[in-house]
């Protein structure tokens, strides 16, 4: 019997595939019960199983494999192979549970950056919109920023970039949802603390002109013009053509106040 082989590969409607070829005993109807079975049959219905969709049936054979032959190349292969059936099922505390126990054990290993690159995909699918907590958002971005440090050249490293950007812009828009909400109610200390986050550590995002001009009205408000005078400032210097510039010259000429060059 042919061995099943494990190998990644990139996809584009999603940018994470861990597939394996398997040998002769897929489709072999053959329940989940547990019954003891060569690693080359067990491994290949798992195989079968997660070519069906059947998910959950998969990681559960995987494991299988993992528990009836723990000594075997394949337990190693069947515990990336598990996780990646989580995923897919949208299980995905299992699946950053399954990848981090793979971590944990075999760090080093070919596949840890797939591993690390599982984890951070596992929260970014459960990011939710700006109303809700970010929490989950800020470990998606802690997690593409690991997988970064450890392998910037891997296969992976790539799309966690352009994963962080699109992360970035999602923890800066709460901030601003948040400063806006202050300003509603007058808080206006409260509201420039969080517009000035937005522009200290998320200044590439397209929340950055706003938040610019948004501290603008805040610290007017406060009775600091100088401090909105440096802040239109930054504004008309980074997007002299924006909307939010115009407004915060607008701004500033009804309150007296030039805006420096």
């Amino acid at each position: 019997m042919k061995n099943p082989m494990l190998r990644t590969a990139l996809i584009v409607a999603l940018p994470i595939a861990l597939a394996a070829c398997g040998g002769g005993g897929g489709g072999s109807g053959l329940d989940q019960s547990y019954v003891a079975r060569d690693v080359n049959t067990l491994y290949s219905l798992a195989k079968e199983r997660l070519d069906r969709g059947r998910y959950e049936e998969a990681a559960d054979l995987f494991n299988e494999v993992e528990r009836q032959h723990p000594y075997s190349v394949w337990a190693r292969r069947a515990m990336l192979m598990g996780a990646f059936a989580h995923y897919q099922d949208r299980s995905f505390t299992d699946a950053i549970s399954a990848s981090q126990r793979f971590l944990s054990i075999h760090p080093g290993n070919s596949d840890a950056p797939y591993a690390h690159y599982l984890i951070a995909m596992s929260y970014y699918q459960q990011i939710e919109d700006i109303s809700r907590d970010q929490s989950i958002t800020a470990s998606a971005r802690d997690a593409f920023a690991e997988l970064i440090r450890r392998y910037p050249t891997s296969r992976y490293a790539g799309d966690a970039r352009i994963k962080i950007d699109l992360v970035n812009d999602q923890l800066a828009g709460k901030e601003m949802e948040v400063g806006r909400f202050y300003q509603t109610q007058r808080k206006w200390l409260a509201a420039t603390m969080r517009f000035r986050q937005v522009i200290e550590q998320y200044e590439t995002t397209a929340h950055a002109p706003e938040a610019l001009h948004r501290l603008v009205e805040s610290y007017l408000a406060l009775g600091v013009p100088a401090e909105a005078q440096k802040a239109a400032a930054v504004l008309g210097h980074n997007y002299p053509g924006s909307k939010w510039y115009e407004r915060s010259y607008e701004l500033m000429q009804k309150h007296g106040i030039n805006v420096l060059s």
